[in-house]
């Protein structure tokens, strides 16, 4: 090889790192929104949910800088975080969750409801007081309304049993915050027009031009519930592809995802 030739195959293969590198830095820290717009009878006025899931204990830049702003932008009435803002595996990362809690409390009332992180962490009543000092609505297994809509809250915990069975005796106008989409069945059973859920993280990696996934916790591998919106019975489930990171420590072709959810009056 010429000395012309090893310097070429050199600069070339340093560029191809890059760009890589530039990649994945993209594909995990650039922030999506995706917004759906759905129409019920009890919604007496436009209201616009925000919906956090599955932080993870991640920052989007210096205490979660870039994340806050672009909910800020998005002008929300309701803030709902759907489980997960933390890592189980950790404590340091519940610092990061509450600082962001706080931030998105001065922007609009938050409704949080856990995930399977959150149940498995120790240090998950600290951070339930830390999240209600912070000013969040914590509903474990309980409602809050706002904005003139009822907001009802699966506990993590509860998400595999008859639990949601028992959550209100009148679901049929509120909206149900439950961290996994697998379990549809069991909330369109129970009778809620509307699920926001998360857990999925879209798929994780996704096949390129495509809105196919991998693989997702309690669906395995090419889940089908893991973005969007879908229907059983006459439930809609909004399904977020989420923010953070999980088992899996990288995402492909699937960034992260802010999703507002516009609830107008059905005409």
């Amino acid at each position: 090889m010429t000395p012309l030739w090893i310097a070429l195959t050199v600069s070339g293969s340093v560029a191809g790192v890059i760009l890589i590198a530039v990649f994945l830095w993209f594909s995990n820290n650039s922030i999506s929104k995706t917004q759906y717009v759905l129409s019920f009878p009890w919604v007496k006025s436009r209201i616009k949910i925000v919906q956090v899931s599955d932080l993870h204990g991640k920052s989007f830049g210096r205490h979660n800088v870039r994340l806050i702003s672009s909910v800020a932008a998005s002008k929300p009435d309701v803030i709902a975080i759907t489980g997960d803002i933390i890592h189980r595996y950790t404590q340091k990362n519940i610092a990061v969750a509450l600082g962001t809690a706080s931030a998105l409390a001065a922007i609009a009332p938050v409704v949080y409801v856990s995930g399977n992180h959150e149940m498995r962490n120790k240090g998950y009543r600290f951070l339930r007081k830390g999240l209600i000092d912070a000013g969040v609505t914590v509903l474990d297994n309980s409602c809050a309304e706002f904005c003139g809509v009822t907001f009802a809250g699966l506990n993590g915990a509860c998400n595999k049993n008859d639990a949601v069975l028992t959550l209100s005796d009148d679901p049929s106008c509120k909206i149900l915050l439950a961290h996994m989409p697998h379990h549809i069945k069991n909330y369109a059973r129970a009778g809620y027009p509307l699920v926001l859920c998360g857990h999925a993280h879209g798929g994780q990696w996704r096949i390129p031009f495509t809105k196919k996934g991998v693989y997702a916790p309690g669906q395995g591998l090419f889940p089908k519930l893991i973005s969007g919106v879908h229907t059983e019975q006459n439930t809609m489930m909004v399904v977020s592809r989420s923010l953070g990171n999980s088992e899996f420590p990288l995402r492909l072709f699937n960034r992260p995802e802010l999703v507002e959810v516009i609830l107008i009056p059905q005409s």
